[in-house]
């Protein structure tokens, strides 16, 4: 092959969804074979949101914020919230095809 010795091997990917892909390729010569293990994490494209929250004075209020999980995997979200007056849960678990509310809880203790 020469001083390289590598030889490019490309591949095309194009997945429909976010979501962990597996992959095998196996390459087989007369005195050889390889197996190669492949995986690929895509990421959904991050999109920023807003929230914003009207209420009384010292009223309680409460949005669900809907996670979905169309991956192959379960998903294990841990909440860090910051800021004064916002509650929530600290785990939530979405499994596989489902969609999960978080229910986010601002509780203003002034005006």
């Amino acid at each position: 092959l020469g001083v390289n010795d590598t030889v490019e091997f490309p591949i095309k990917f194009t997945p429909k969804h976010a979501g962990c892909y597996h992959c095998q390729i196996i390459l087989k010569s007369f005195c050889d074979i390889r197996v190669y293990e492949i995986e690929c994490v895509v990421n959904a494209d991050q999109a920023d949101a807003q929230l914003e929250f009207l209420t009384p004075a010292y009223q309680t209020l409460t949005q669900e914020i809907p996670i979905s999980n169309i991956s192959s995997e379960d998903w294990r979200f841990e909440a860090v919230l910051e800021g004064q007056c916002f509650h929530g849960p600290p785990v939530i678990n979405v499994p596989v095809g489902e969609t999960v509310p978080y229910p986010l809880t601002f509780k203003p203790v002034a005006e």
